[in-house]
């Protein structure tokens, strides 16, 4: 145990040569960051339909994970909303694992290897976005992007939360927001009608009949692998690819590279549909009663490739009373202030976030609510006041809903386009509740109680009813990263925090 990983080497190299300062600090985060990983592997092995787990045995010392080769492997108790590191070591036929990516490679499952680099690197890009935060972690951010700029541990329940393949330590260091850069932005002429272009696109990205497409400067060094002109600095936000423009839009780049789960590039069938769901989402957030608002997409460009494209959104500072002391935190973000810390606090946020989000629900909108996408306005006291979304990329629509309330249905296609009742509340549930809410909760006993306060308000509507009383979907993180041949969203089903007896019966989640 404590042996170096090879992963924790490289960087310690590399940082070695490029700043050297920070080697003792992220020489101590290293543990913590193990275990950090190592819980959110945790979680998935204990609640996520992974064909090569057999059975679960809940006992007073923990849980027992019996394997399909005949081995088991034996942890704590599981906590799946829980945020804090509580795992640091497992026992896998008695021999101890206190680093995530050793566990893996000896579990010597389908696809482990590539899983296991994955972890190894998320561990050390871990310590490394850690070392980076002393003397920062305290201050109350004055500028939107340094909201963003507090999430250091990446995604709550990603076990690769950190995971950045094919970045260098000083590309880490020089992109990621947690490092608090300023990053130039490249542009890339091309030629007007050689482009899909939805919204307006504005006149400084403009040079005669040519658009300059923005372009973020590690995917023009490593996948279009050419020099672009200078375009303009501007601040990563927590989803690395997009950018705050001081005083302007949010710049949303093409970002070919795999950060956690998905390779971050903008598909043209995504520039396509940008116009229409920005203009059907305004006017669906009118129905909110004022409890919501929808970043508008001011344009969109793509030069027919998803290696090649951007899309401008309007900051969600815009909802902001400025002058009245408010302020608007990304969801993520606030577990990084004290406020979850009140059960009273993190009651009406929860009926908030719940009152919103149900009620696009049953009008035919699910919103994938997670703690990026969804920001909370915030009054001068903290109280939450109302919610702001940004990114209509994943959002599911369902047009038999929209017409049973009489909403005109836009003219969509593709994967946003389901009435399938399932899909629609995992989009929600699993984003929202299992994700944002348990996030800022940071427990089940927790989210429980918020829950259990919020959701007495709210009006009885089956999809209430369904949220209450049955399983609540998460996505299988881990399950997709080993299933390679397998696309889209697969699922897992966890404990329902509004039953009291938080009890994982023997192989439920892999039914």
């Amino acid at each position: 145990m404590h042996r170096p990983h090879p992963a924790e080497a490289e960087v310690a190299d590399e940082l070695a040569a490029v700043r050297p300062g920070l080697l003792e600090r992220y020489a101590a985060e290293l543990p913590g960051a193990r275990a950090a990983v190592l819980t959110r592997l945790w979680r998935a092995l204990a609640h996520e339909p992974l064909p090569w787990i057999t059975g679960r045995q809940p006992g007073r010392e923990g849980l027992a994970l019996r394997l399909r080769d005949g081995r088991r492997l034996h942890g704590p108790t599981p906590d799946p909303y829980a945020t804090a590191a509580y795992v640091t070591a497992v026992h896998l036929n008695g021999v101890a694992y206190d680093h995530p990516a050793r566990l893996m490679t000896d579990l010597a499952v389908p696809h482990c290897a590539d899983f296991a680099a994955e972890l190894g690197h998320s561990v050390a890009s871990l310590a490394l976005s850690r070392a980076g935060q002393e003397g920062h972690a305290n201050r109350w951010p004055s500028a939107d992007w340094q909201w963003e700029q507090r999430v250091v541990d990446g995604h709550p329940y990603h076990p690769g939360c950190r995971s950045r393949p094919g970045f260098s330590v000083d590309e880490q260091l020089a992109y990621g927001p947690e490092h608090r850069p300023l990053v130039t932005l490249g542009t890339l002429p091309v030629r007007a009608e050689e482009c899909l272009v939805t919204g307006a696109w504005p006149d400084e990205l403009r040079d005669g009949g040519r658009l300059l497409l923005p372009v973020h400067p590690w995917q023009a060094a490593h996948v279009l692998k050419r020099t672009c002109e200078d375009g303009f600095a501007a601040h990563p936000l927590m989803s690395l690819r997009t950018l705050a423009v001081p005083g302007g839009p949010h710049v949303k780049t093409a970002l070919s590279a795999r950060l956690t789960s998905s390779v971050r590039d903008i598909s043209v069938y995504s520039i396509g549909l940008s116009a229409t769901l920005s203009a059907f989402a305004e006017s669906l957030a009118a129905r909110s009663d004022g409890l919501l608002h929808v970043t508008r997409t001011l344009g969109a460009a793509t030069a027919d490739s998803p290696d090649l494209a951007a899309v401008l959104r309007e900051s969600p500072q815009t909802y902001a009373a400025t002058d009245s002391g408010e302020r608007v935190v990304p969801v993520a973000a606030l577990a990084t202030t004290l406020l979850p810390e009140s059960p009273d606090w993190l009651a009406e946020f929860t009926r908030l976030t719940l009152a919103v989000g149900l009620r696009l629900l049953e009008l035919g909108v699910a919103l994938e609510a997670h703690g990026q996408n969804l920001l909370v306005v915030l009054s001068r006291t903290g109280a939450p006041l109302r919610l702001v979304y940004r990114d209509l990329a994943d959002i599911r629509v369902s047009p038999a809903r929209l017409t049973g309330h009489g909403i005109p249905v836009p003219e969509l296609s593709g994967r946003i386009v389901t009435d399938d009742e399932t899909t629609l509340r995992r989009k929600l549930f699993g984003s929202l509740v299992a994700g944002a809410l348990a996030g800022t909760a940071g427990s089940a006993t927790a989210l429980r109680e918020a829950l259990e306060t919020a959701v007495r308000d709210l009006p009885r509507t089956p999809d209430l009813v369904a949220l209450v009383e049955e399983p609540l979907p998460t996505k299988a993180l881990t399950l997709m990263r080993m299933s390679p041949g397998t696309p889209g969203d697969q699922w897992a089903q966890l404990p329902n925090p509004l039953v009291r007896r938080f009890v994982l019966e023997p192989g439920a989640s892999d039914q």
